[in-house]
């Protein structure tokens, strides 16, 4: 799931990414164009109900593909994602529209 709030002082987006709640997790990162695809850059915080959350303030009017890497092994998307793009690897990139 995403939340977006647009921040014009700064021309900017404050968006908060959650996984879902289904997701058995030990660790889960956040891994995308906004960080070079690095999978250890973004990690995520634990929330009770089970989902991970981290908040990352983007560039307004910019297309930023994402996916989440769940224990360093299984990539899952947001089924919540503005949209979605194939990947070199077989699978769908999510998208988030700023």
């Amino acid at each position: 799931m995403l939340k977006k709030r647009y921040l014009k002082s700064r021309n900017t987006v404050q968006v908060t990414f959650y996984t879902a709640k289904a997701l058995s997790a030990d660790n889960v990162f956040l891994v995308g164009d906004f960080n070079d695809w690095d999978e250890t850059a973004t990690p995520m915080t634990a929330l009770k109900d089970g989902r991970f959350k981290i908040m990352l303030e983007l560039e307004t009017e910019c297309d930023y593909e994402f996916r989440y890497l769940v224990n360093g092994e299984e990539w899952h998307n947001d089924w919540e994602a503005d949209r979605y793009v194939p990947n070199i690897h077989g699978s769908d990139n999510c998208v988030v529209n700023t």
